[in-house]
């Protein structure tokens, strides 16, 4: 039988910089951005002051951190591996890179049809 692969992973970038907004602001969380304000990017908050909806789906945690994104959203990335990455830039308004001269952003990959069947098993 298949391993499950993971829904969302990030590369060393991102983890460092997750490492980092901990270290200054505690434990965070994110949640895939549906496009209001930021655009698609993935958005850091402290654990606390974002209000994660009943209905959104938790995919995992990087980094320690919990990641979430809406059901709505879930149901049209369900076939896709989130993959959170850093590059320059400004981050979104309300996230906690903000200001460090990075930003997250999500890469993905579609699942292979071994992987949606060993998801398939345990969703």
């Amino acid at each position: 039988m298949s391993e499950t692969p993971a829904r969302v992973m990030a590369t060393q970038a991102a983890l460092d910089l997750i490492a980092r907004l901990r270290e200054t602001h505690g434990p965070v969380l994110f949640h895939q951005s549906g496009g209001c304000c930021d655009g698609s990017s993935p958005m850091c908050y402290p654990v606390g002051e974002y209000l994660v909806a009943p209905d959104d789906v938790k995919l995992g945690e990087i980094g320690g951190a919990e990641f979430f994104i809406s059901r709505s959203q879930f149901e049209y990335w369900r076939a896709t591996q989130l993959i959170i990455d850093v590059v320059p830039g400004m981050g979104g308004m309300f996230s906690l890179e903000n200001g460090t001269g990075s930003r997250f952003l999500t890469r993905s990959r579609i699942f292979t049809e071994t992987e949606l069947a060993a998801l398939a098993l345990v969703a």
